[in-house]
């Protein structure tokens, strides 16, 4: 598969109660495709939340946002634009990073959790010296990170629980 050029298009989802703010890295093919996050029906990222918000899983894009707004989180991506090979996030070259402020200024962000580790390394690399906000780095949802079962991702993901 060849590299390409891509422009993140999917906007933001947060509002002022918005209390916590998780970024990825950069959406996949699929959620690019679906104009959504975590749109790959593999990726743990809607049952983890589902489960830890003791609700059913969210399935159509309408719900997913609603979802997040009714329990303050906040949702984006580290970059706003990449080279990058289909969804792979090793492959990621020459990163462009969103600017945070768009939420940090407009939402009551109690603590930043990074999806991943790239997200969470791109974080810091592209994002902390302006926000000044240490990003709290969480296990990827992926379905690249077998090591961690959807229980093992519960465990690391509670700590988003403290802040909503």
């Amino acid at each position: 598969m060849k590299a390409l050029h891509q422009i993140h298009s999917i906007q933001p989802v947060y509002e002022k109660n918005s209390r916590i703010l998780i970024l990825g890295s950069f959406p996949s093919v699929k959620s690019r495709e679906s104009g959504f996050f975590y749109g790959h029906p593999q990726n743990r990222f809607w049952p983890l939340l589902a489960t830890l918000r003791n609700e059913p899983i969210p399935a159509s894009i309408p719900d997913r946002h609603a979802f997040l707004l009714r329990h303050g989180i906040a949702l984006w991506d580290v970059i706003a634009s990449c080279t990058i090979e289909g969804s792979s996030d090793s492959s990621i070259r020459d990163a462009v990073p969103n600017d945070l402020s768009l939420i940090l200024e407009n939402a009551d962000i109690q603590a930043i959790f990074t999806n991943g580790g790239l997200s969470g390394k791109l974080y810091d690399r592209y994002c902390f010296a302006k926000t000044g906000v240490q990003a709290i780095k969480l296990p990827s949802t992926s379905p690249a990170n077998a090591s961690y079962s959807l229980k093992r991702l519960e465990e690391s993901w509670s700590r988003i629980n403290d802040f909503l």
